[in-house]
């Protein structure tokens, strides 16, 4: 996190770091960067995979 975003910024007080690394998670690394343990998809691609494979494995049992 350091590395990708913090570094970026003058940081002026503890509620601008707070701010900057909510944002960081929130629009970052909960949604598109890469995870390992989501086979190297985004934690959204991932999501959307297991929901198709769900609905695929519901319509095969109907």
């Amino acid at each position: 996190m350091k590395r990708e975003w913090i570094n970026r910024f003058v940081i002026l007080d503890y509620q601008h770091a707070y701010r900057l690394v909510f944002e960081y998670i929130e629009t970052f690394y909960n949604t598109v960067r890469l995870h390992s343990h989501c086979d190297y998809c985004s934690p959204g691609q991932y999501e959307e995979q297991y929901l198709e494979k769900l609905e695929e494995s519901l319509k095969l049992v109907s």
